[in-house]
């Protein structure tokens, strides 16, 4: 084989296969071109969503820039879902779905096409896993771009964000809002392009990523609309040039040290649940022994610190604000919290990356807190177990909803007889809302219950109710809340067995979760439980039931 650049091995080079070249001078390249390596510009734009529409624009400016750095830049796009239009609907079964699509679509045209390194331009909640776990197969050099959070909306001087539109139908249910005021609420809650701006799963992914060093310093913090946006196409291309040049590739990167600064971050932001199963599934693909365990090691030793939404008062703009994701990390690595000898997509250590970061002041903002005045001495993910879970559970745990909660079981067999059940005030103050055949075989695809924690909320239910589930919460789902119950439903897990009026107690105390019954009673149910047949009999659905690992796995789909 001819190798004709200096980073590349490329079959395409090959001068046995003629027809490779052919096609590419068909597609513009050069004489010059074909001396050059040759960059994967992945994308998950699309126009139907606001995470994502602007997403195209940056891989053009990324391309660009590629070029002018004397890389072949090569675009091509993948698909992307919609957590917030397909929230509450059947079409929240394919978002889990679409981060193995993502990955696998990925890995598939890079492979095909043996593209010499990767840049994935991403923004919605499953682009970013998505992204790195094909970055982890293909083991190229590869950067993973956000698009930036969104900006705030504004309604009567109060701001708003996606979540405020969910609240706000709880609050029209409750009679405390009129439809003229929950249409000026929705109308006025995201004001254009970017994800979804809280420490919601988007923002969860995208400042963690940049915590393990798979993303440029403030690629995560630095917003979507912000004029330093676009100037980060030219980063991002340099970037990528002295990744190729160095051969400094993702399993180079990724270590068990980098997955814990990573998640030390997700729990001092107060970050999303849905990290645990991107976490264990970026693990997976690195072939890294990261379990639950390890989740609620680092939830131990980390405090939090953000006052982020769901839970608190601030959104991402308000990080920016303050100096960023790297201003919060510089904090964390000098009061022991990350491993400063990480390697990062700079070709630098974190510490590397971190050393000439403006310190953060404390005195005069209140969106980050030093740890001596924490607002919570350990992180907020909680991993329980207990009857209820064999397997375990995850728990998004602030303080604000107190430490124990024990209650009645109200129980629906799908969200949206919970929602229904919501709506007709079948939920009272004490009740433990439980709703399952919803996990990753369930439902199928373990869709998110930000709908009915939403209605709950806007119910005036926030403090008094729980809630359980074998499905996911979105980011932006607060309350005292537990999912990914495992095993799920579908499989026989203890929560198929549950029966309204049923004792629940779940403890952030002692991370238990359990049904107050007897391993009799239990037993005797489980003998009488049929399996239900899968809701899906052919196309992704059903791909996705019976090749899906289980939520305390990950719920990857190449582990049979």
């Amino acid at each position: 084989m001819k190798e004709l650049n200096k980073y590349s091995k490329r079959l395409t080079q090959d001068e046995s296969q003629p027809a490779s070249q052919a096609m590419l001078y068909a597609a513009g390249l050069t004489d010059e071109d074909m001396q050059k390596a040759q960059v994967g510009i992945a994308s998950t734009g699309y126009d139907g969503n606001p995470c994502n529409m602007h997403l195209n624009g940056l891989k053009d400016e990324v391309k660009i820039e590629c070029n002018i750095a004397g890389l072949v830049g090569l675009g091509f796009n993948t698909i992307g879902v919609s957590d917030g239009i397909s929230m509450g609907t059947s079409g929240m079964n394919y978002s889990l779905a679409s981060r193995d699509l993502i990955a696998d679509s990925i890995e598939t045209v890079m492979q095909a096409q043996s593209y010499d390194g990767l840049i994935s331009v991403v923004g919605c909640d499953k682009n970013m896993p998505g992204a790195v776990i094909a970055m982890l197969r293909l083991n190229r050099p590869s950067i993973m771009m956000y698009g930036g959070t969104i900006k705030s909306g504004n309604y009567k001087g109060r701001k708003l964000n996606i979540v405020s539109a969910f609240e706000a139908l709880g609050q029209k249910v409750a009679g405390e809002i009129d439809e003229a005021e929950y249409k000026e609420i929705i109308k006025r809650s995201i004001p254009g392009a970017g994800a979804c701006g809280g420490m919601y799963t988007a923002n969860t992914m995208a400042s963690s990523i940049e915590a393990m060093g798979f993303a440029l310093p403030y690629n995560s913090s630095i917003p979507a609309e912000n004029p330093n946006k676009l100037s980060e196409a030219e980063r991002h291309a340099r970037a990528i040039k002295n990744l190729l040049e160095l051969d400094l590739k993702p399993l180079d990167i990724i270590s068990k040290k980098s997955i814990e600064n990573a998640i030390t971050v997700v729990n001092a932001l107060g970050g999303s649940t849905n990290a645990v199963l991107h976490y264990l599934a970026i693990a997976f693909a690195a072939d890294i022994d990261f379990t639950l365990e390890d989740f609620q090691r680092v939830s131990d030793r980390t405090p939090l610190i953000g006052d982020l939404k769901p839970s608190g008062k601030y959104l991402m703009e308000d990080v920016h604000s303050i100096g960023g994701t790297p201003a919060i990390m510089k904090y964390l690595l000098e009061q022991g919290y990350l491993h400063g000898d990480c390697m990062t997509v700079t070709g630098k250590t974190l510490a590397e990356n971190l050393a000439d970061v403006e310190a953060m002041e404390f005195d005069d903002q209140d969106v980050v807190f030093p740890t001596d005045k924490a607002l919570k001495t350990s992180g907020n993910l909680q991993i329980l177990y207990g009857n209820l879970a064999t397997e375990g559970a995850v728990a998004k745990i602030s303080g604000n909803e107190g430490l124990l909660f024990e209650g009645k079981a109200v129980v629906y067999n799908s969200e949206q007889e919970a929602n229904t059940g919501i709506s007709n005030g079948e939920v009272e103050k004490g009740d433990v809302v439980v709703i399952r055949y919803v996990g990753p075989k369930g439902g199928p695809g373990m869709p998110e219950m930000l709908k009915p924690t939403s209605m709950i909320m806007g119910a005036g239910l926030g403090k008094s109710v729980a809630l359980i589930t074998d499905g996911r919460f979105s980011g932006g789902t607060h309350g005292f809340v537990v999912g990914h119950i495992t095993p799920e439903a579908q499989s026989g897990g203890t929560i198929a067995l549950i029966e309204t009026g049923d004792r629940i107690r779940i403890s952030a105390e002692d991370n238990s979760i359990d049904v107050l019954l007897s391993d009799e009673e239990l037993a005797k149910r489980k003998e009488a439980w049929v399996e239900p047949p899968l809701k899906h009999k052919k196309g992704i659905l059903y791909k996705f039931a019976k090749s899906v690992a289980s939520a305390s796995k990950g719920c990857v789909t190449d582990a049979f």
